[in-house]
């Protein structure tokens, strides 16, 4: 089967933003089951929502940032901390999203989305102490 128009935009905007390696590497290991997965993720969340025009890829990250904190989603988080740095977004600006975020989702929320923040901004050596 060839890819959709959709799937390589996607898949473009997707490797630029969390990185190649993740992604070929998400995608080298799905079976056909998970394949669905990977499908629907890289044609609607990024061939479809990541590339229209109306919102920046910097805006992008820092609306995912604030709605996985809002779905208790660390895992999640972590992942696009990194590509919101990709894309631009500052330790400060990171910061003050998961502020925000932690006085409308509640402590427990916020602290799983600092702690997970944390984590990756002291891996990729951005972390100012």
């Amino acid at each position: 089967m060839s890819e959709s128009e959709q799937f390589n935009k996607g898949l473009e905007v997707r490797r630029a933003v969390l990185g190649a390696g993740y992604v070929d590497g998400s995608l080298a290991k799905a079976d056909d089951f998970m394949m669905a997965f990977q499908r629907i993720t890289t044609e609607w969340c990024w061939g479809y929502a990541w590339t229209r025009p109306g919102l920046e890829r910097k805006t992008r990250s820092m609306i995912n940032l604030a709605m996985l904190t809002a779905l208790g989603k660390p895992a999640e988080l972590k992942l696009h901390v990194k590509g919101a740095l990709t894309n631009g977004v500052t330790v400060e600006e990171i910061k003050e999203i998961l502020l925000h975020a932690t006085v409308y989702c509640g402590i427990p929320a916020g602290l799983e989305a600092f702690k997970a923040a944390h984590e990756v901004l002291t891996a990729e050596g951005v972390l100012k102490k």
